[in-house]
């Protein structure tokens, strides 16, 4: 009895001292993806987590919901670690959010607010569209919604009375094809998608024509709770995100984007938004 007691406790102690010498595992990191164009490509989303994983040295989880309101709602409620917002939401809670990473595109990290119509309209800027039906993307989305509403605001006209009928089609590539398909007349959508959905469905935009783009505006940022930007887990992604370019599997990634890359940003680069929302609730 006193030899089976002992076996058992040079057992245990050798395990013991086994895992004492591994490295703890590290918790899987959860990065929350709003409804852009990329939600729709399962290989696209595959290709981003697996180069942001390789990069960080563990395993991601992408988190995607059907609105920016879910997604925020995560983020400050720390069911994610990090987000890829748009500046309207990260501005809606800058007390509490801070910048990872800002993608950059075509040489910079800014985009435009498309106003879209069927190919064939005779609409040539939004005044020409009292009275129509129109496609926003989302309540909380610069691009699909804050910039028409506050173009209307400055014209004096708010957008449930300008338009006969408005609806949330809740993703760019939506709005995109509402128009196209003649459910609604015109669209406010996400430049960067528009031109991105020309390259690899050009069928779908060369049914629709812009008619009006915006000023140059912040691209959506990767934002974390600002009380965990310097934690070791979000400071990986800023790391992999910035160095994306640098590895074969990464640019592949970027390429699936359409994307150059990553770089650091200031809150600055969303002043001109900031100026929308003030426009919007003066």
């Amino acid at each position: 009895m006193e030899q089976s007691i002992s076996r058992r406790m040079l057992l245990g102690a050798a395990l013991s001292t086994l895992m004492a010498g591994r490295a703890p595992a590290q918790a899987v990191f959860r990065l929350g993806l709003t409804p852009v164009f990329l939600d729709n490509d399962a290989s696209i989303i595959d290709g981003l987590r697996r180069a942001l994983s390789r990069g960080m040295g563990r395993e991601i989880e992408l988190v995607q919901r059907r609105t920016y309101q879910e997604i925020t709602g995560l983020l400050l409620e720390r069911s994610v670690d990090a987000a890829w917002l748009c500046g309207y939401p990260y501005l809606q809670h800058a007390d509490l959010l801070d910048l990872v990473a800002v993608p950059v595109w075509r040489g910079g990290p800014l985009y435009q607010s498309y106003l879209i119509v069927g190919a064939g309209d005779s609409a040539a800027r939004l005044s020409d569209l009292r009275g129509a039906t129109h496609a926003f993307s989302d309540p909380d989305s610069n691009s699909g919604y804050l910039v028409t509403a506050t173009d209307l605001r400055r014209m004096g006209e708010q957008a449930e009375h300008f338009f006969s009928r408005t609806i949330f089609t809740f993703g760019h590539r939506n709005v995109v094809r509402a128009v196209a398909d003649g459910l609604v007349r015109s669209g406010s959508v996400d430049g960067y998608v528009w031109e991105a959905l020309a390259m690899i469905e050009p069928e779908l935009t060369s049914r629709t024509k812009v008619i009006a783009r915006s000023e140059w505006l912040g691209f959506p940022p990767v934002c974390a709770r600002r009380d965990n930007l310097d934690s070791e887990p979000v400071q990986a992604l800023q790391t992999a995100l910035l160095g994306l370019a640098e590895t074969d599997e990464g640019q592949a990634a970027l390429m699936s984007l359409q994307l150059d890359g990553f770089q650091l940003a200031s809150s600055a680069l969303f002043d001109g938004i900031a100026a929308r929302m003030r426009d919007l609730d003066p």
